[in-house]
């Protein structure tokens, strides 16, 4: 049977805001690389991800766990990132039947070139309207969330 486990008002209100407040910021980060005429935030999590791994490079099953964003389909993304040139799949040494994602120096330049774009919509949809101290309240009391 299922129990029934009582949600407070102010859990469903922080739920509420939350879900409100990360929508608003991704539909402004994507519609400024829309207009930018740059890829989608997944493809700069991915790029930025397999950069900071180096050259070595990094497992799919490890850039999963490391994205910002929920990914589905993981290896169409990387499928398609590979034939857009921006990344390189080579064979995992250790496991013959795995591999590696490396980042390409096209894949850096589109990757900085998101940055920018991707750092003044956060700024406006986060920095701007809220003073430093608020933003590291917020930060500090979100920490247990995710830490979980």
């Amino acid at each position: 049977m299922l129990r029934m486990t009582k949600l407070t008002n102010n859990a469903e209100q922080t739920w509420i805001a939350l879900a409100r407040s990360y929508r608003t910021i991704l539909e402004e980060v994507e519609r400024s690389f829309k207009r930018a005429g740059l890829p989608p935030l997944g493809w700069y999590d991915v790029l930025l991800e397999v950069e900071r791994a180096g050259q070595s490079g990094i497992r799919p099953y490890a850039l999963q766990k490391r994205l910002l964003l929920p990914q589905y389909g993981i290896s169409r993304l990387l499928d398609r990132l590979e034939r857009e040139g921006l990344i390189k799949k080579l064979q995992c040494e250790e496991d013959k039947r795995g591999f590696e994602v490396c980042i390409t120096e096209k894949g850096q330049k589109i990757r900085q070139d998101m940055w920018p774009i991707y750092a003044d919509a956060l700024s406006r949809t986060i920095q701007s309207p809220m003073s430093p101290d608020a933003l590291q309240t917020i930060s500090k009391l979100l920490t247990p969330l995710h830490d979980a």
